[in-house]
């Protein structure tokens, strides 16, 4: 049996992820803050015919998010694809430009995108090792690549895990295990920041998967729309 731990799983990317490897019969195991929220997403999941199951956890809690990994993995029978995408920057925290930002600015940031995304890794990533085989894919916004001053601070935490992750995948080159950035260069579902085009997760979601399976090769894929609101080839 296969699974998959989705990381900020939510109604969007994270539903529609689950959707994506759920439908080749991964299970699949939903991590986010909010019990009732997560159970909304089993429900749906299972009307698709697909086994997933709820554990509650914040990233900013590094014990509670280890915990529910490996209470992941003891239930699925292990962990082989781990995807991290926490979303909460807007609305929790003040977005600064360079100039106005100070180190407390970033500072959640990096708790929530890299610090989390090192304690997910480091819960699932022995077992990996094992088994020598594996996925780990951390989604960022684009501006961890394209940098928008608007955002400034939260582009700092994401341009730093998008770098720990793209050493990560040079670190395990050879051992069967795949770790991967996925960039993403537009707004879900609705635009937040003016200017910034919104995409459907259904158009995201396919890069998750080619990166799981067809290019293993790949540090990262980034994904666009065109002018016409297009993904880009």
């Amino acid at each position: 049996m296969t699974s998959i731990a989705i990381i900020g799983a939510g109604p969007q990317m994270g539903l529609a992820i689950a959707r994506t490897f759920g439908a080749q019969g991964f299970d699949v195991a939903l991590i986010s803050r909010n019990r009732e929220k997560l159970d909304g997403l089993v429900g749906k999941l299972a009307a698709d015919g697909i086994t997933a199951a709820a554990f509650p956890a914040d990233v900013l809690d590094r014990d509670a998010l280890t915990q529910a990994l490996k209470d992941a993995a003891a239930r699925f029978g292990g962990i082989d694809v781990l995807e991290y995408s926490p979303v909460g920057s807007f609305g929790v925290i003040k977005l600064t430009a360079p100039a106005e930002t100070e180190p407390s600015h970033v500072e959640f940031e990096m708790n929530f995108q890299l610090y989390g995304a090192i304690t997910a890794t480091q819960a699932v990533l022995p077992a990996m090792r094992e088994t020598g085989a594996g996925t780990l894919l951390y989604t960022t916004g684009a501006g961890s690549i394209w940098p928008d001053p608007r955002v400034a601070n939260v582009n700092a935490a994401a341009a730093a895990l998008r770098n720990w992750a793209m050493n990560l995948h040079k670190e395990l080159e050879g051992t069967g295990i795949q770790a991967a950035h996925v960039g993403i260069d537009s707004s879900i579902g609705v635009s937040v920041i003016p200017g910034v085009e919104a995409a459907k997760p259904e158009q995201i979601v396919p890069l998750y998967w080619d990166l799981h399976t067809a290019k293993r090769d790949e540090a990262e894929l980034v994904f666009r729309l065109d002018a016409e609101g297009f993904p880009r080839a």
